[in-house]
């Protein structure tokens, strides 16, 4: 039983990990149209609208609904405001200000970071093995940044997707807290809900400043995806997953994220990959499987 979990788990967290990874690239094109607040509340909107038409249908056909004690709501309205609206936003605008593969790579720094969060939440131990995988890992963000000559703006969106990795760890922490009493799909449909609260103000705003341009097909099969697929998708199957295999072990599986992510930006969009890319990524892949594979007691 064990073992068929751990399979489950795994091909969960792949196939999310590989549609992030492919997510990089459609929300650079996106982005174009689309400011980035803008573009995650749509995304939020297809993606809570599908999740709670999936729930509709399961409590339809149960006839029950799922209780939510004054605990759980305070739970997933903190998942929905540290994941789901800070995460995104900053992977969002991190982004657009640096480009695909860079937001692919430093975001895969994610697995480092928890264990830290582990220890201070889940009260797992902090091995030496875990400290050098993070001092490994955070090496490998400051060459893949690289130390410029002055703070310009690619610079600032390398900073920002670091704190996109930092937050999204402590979502993944959360998520496999909140795992062991709410199913997966609950989690993922009301923090969604909370996240877009949270981001309409901005939607209002960039919408009266003329920065929403939705007026062709391939921007709005953009939005689709990342809506869609990219969201209520792999949000969800990435929360079954965790809830399948321990924070720390799951985390491992973000390695298609920069794999994927990385193959795109060079092949559709052209981009570049420098020397200090390819090392600083390495150094992070390094880091982020030295602490994945260390085994439990």
């Amino acid at each position: 039983m064990f073992m068929n979990k751990s399979i489950f788990g795994a091909i969960y967290l792949s196939v999310a990990a590989g549609i992030w990874g492919g997510m990089y690239v459609v929300s650079k094109y996106v982005l174009q149209f689309v400011s980035p607040l803008a573009l995650v509340w749509i995304r939020y909107l297809l993606g809570a609208g599908v999740l709670f038409l999936i729930l509709l249908f399961q409590w339809l056909r149960t006839g029950r609904r799922q209780h939510l004690s004054c605990r759980s709501w305070l739970m997933l309205l903190w998942i929905g405001f540290i994941g789901y609206f800070v995460s995104i936003v900053c992977q969002f605008i991190g982004t657009k200000w640096s480009d695909a593969h860079t937001g692919s790579i430093i975001t895969s720094a994610t697995p480092a970071f928890v264990v830290i969060f582990a220890r201070l939440v889940l009260k797992e131990k902090i091995t030496w093995r875990r400290l050098v995988a993070l001092l490994t890992a955070t090496a490998g963000v400051v060459i893949t940044i690289g130390i410029p000559n002055r703070i310009g703006q690619y610079f600032l969106g390398c900073l920002i997707l670091v704190a996109a990795a930092v937050t999204w760890a402590l979502l993944s922490v959360f998520v496999r807290m909140a795992s062991a009493q709410l199913p997966s799909l609950t989690i993922t449909a009301y923090a969604m809900l909370f996240a877009l609260l949270f981001t309409t103000p901005f939607m209002v705003r960039d919408w009266n400043a003329g920065s929403v341009h939705l007026n062709s097909a391939p921007v709005i099969i953009g939005i689709l995806y990342l809506g869609i697929v990219s969201t209520a998708g792999a949000f969800f199957l990435w929360n079954k997953g965790l809830s399948l295999i321990d924070a720390s072990v799951g985390s491992l599986f973000l390695f298609f994220q920069p794999l994927v992510g990385t193959f795109l930006g060079w092949l559709p969009l052209g981009e570049k990959l420098s020397p200090g890319f390819v090392f600083g990524g390495a150094l992070i892949l390094a880091g982020v499987a030295l602490a994945s594979t260390e085994k439990t007691a």
